[in-house]
């Protein structure tokens, strides 16, 4: 690979796949970590093969060491999926989303020229949407760059927000914003999460989501597991938060007379 200057994206590729009308998928880490567990999901249940890493000067300054002792340098990677039947797939992720604003931008670019090198016209981002509280039931919030997108994801059981304004940062914003300039549709799916904890729950109901709408059958186990087991380990934390409020109210109690 050749050396790298500042702002520099470099697409390694182990290979060139040859794929049919493919769909391009993102799921990078960010809110409940909602889109990279939502798309590691995918790449597991499906079998999809990884065929580029994505390296950035924008990336967080350092390496992952391994159990053996090696170290690699932090990267986006691209896998695809050859459908038996419908279009083929190209999946997003990675550890990281670029530092900067600038490093978004040059970022979102590349893999953007690598979608239309492909015949990417239809863009799917995958994340979460914050709401502070802890949901049992999340709700799939959607955005779409064309109006006549709205009945295809409304059918499926996503909603838009109520009230006006606000916005969707990183990769899942930009990729939809400058794709549309390029000529592609695109669909957001952000699944309604705390963002204080990563969020299983709300990847699953992402995931079912996207699964109709490419009409995929996808098993959810792994993700109802993981969620289960989040839930053990917030419940005992509440848990231990309740014995604590209750010793200190009992102590209180001493100290009236």
């Amino acid at each position: 690979m050749e050396k790298f200057r500042i702002g520099d994206v470099k697409v390694v590729y182990s290979e060139k796949p040859k794929l049919k009308n493919p769909v391009f998928i993102e799921g990078l880490p960010g809110v409940g970590n909602v889109g990279k567990l939502a798309a590691e999901h995918l790449i597991d249940e499906l079998g999809a093969k990884k065929f580029a890493d994505i390296y950035s000067s924008d990336f967080p300054p350092q390496v992952f060491v391994r159990e053996d002792g090696t170290v690699k340098l932090v990267k986006n990677e691209l896998y695809y999926h050859k459908a038996k039947k419908g279009n083929d797939v190209i999946i997003l992720t990675g550890d990281f989303q670029g530092l900067s604003s600038r490093g978004q931008y040059v970022l979102a670019e590349e893999l953007l020229n690598v979608a239309e090198e492909f015949g990417v016209t239809m863009i799917y981002t995958l994340g979460g949407y914050g709401v502070g509280i802890e949901i049992e039931q999340p709700r799939v919030i959607g955005a779409i760059t064309h109006p006549e997108l709205a009945d295809e994801i409304t059918r499926h059981g996503v909603i838009f927000k109520e009230e006006e304004g606000g916005g969707i940062i990183g990769a899942s914003g930009l990729l939809l914003g400058i794709g549309m300039l390029r000529g592609m549709k695109g669909v957001c799916l952000m699944g309604e999460t705390s963002g204080y904890i990563v969020d299983p729950n709300s990847a699953r109901e992402v995931i079912k989501v996207l699964a109709k709408m490419l009409g995929m059958e996808i098993s959810l186990t792994g993700l109802d597991e993981k969620a289960d087991e989040v839930k053990k380990i917030t419940d005992k934390i509440k848990n231990i938060e309740k014995s604590l409020v209750e010793k200190e109210g009992s102590e209180d109690l001493r100290y009236i007379g």
